[in-house]
């Protein structure tokens, strides 16, 4: 599982004494254990692909606070941000391309915006950016 992946980093960072590295390994890892204890996780564990939503999520939160320092100047706080947002990037999936989406839309039957929307999002969660999905649907 991706979790475990995770985890084994973290001690990896750990005894490389990689503060910042370990920082984020962390959070991940928190929010991890924050969703397990869930009442929908109690019986099973989260999947992969909720592990990947948590990096997606994580990643939008890093990007946010990197404007604040770069609106501040703060370029020492911005280089670690963007060193934790390339670690974590390793563990999400490859994105499709907006050719790869446009060629499963063209295949799709139902060409529907809602229709192509649900099929993007139960085939390949953590893969598109469901955004760019409506973007290249509604060109």
């Amino acid at each position: 599982m991706l979790i475990d992946e995770i985890k084994r980093e973290n001690v990896n960072a750990i005894k490389q004494r990689d503060h910042v590295k370990k920082g984020i390994m962390s959070i991940i890892i928190n929010k991890y254990m924050i969703l397990s204890s869930d009442k929908n996780h109690v019986e099973n564990k989260p999947t992969d692909n909720e592990v990947i939503s948590i990096i997606q999520k994580t990643i939008k939160e890093l990007e946010e606070e990197k404007q604040g320092y770069l609106s501040v100047n703060n370029t020492q706080k911005v280089d670690d941000i963007q060193y934790q947002i390339n670690i974590i990037s390793t563990f999400l999936p490859k994105m499709l391309t907006d050719g790869e989406i446009l060629k499963i839309i063209d295949s799709l039957e139902d060409k529907s915006l809602p229709s192509v929307m649900k099929y993007f999002k139960i085939h390949y969660t953590g893969r598109v950016d469901m955004k760019k999905v409506s973007e290249l649907i509604k060109k």
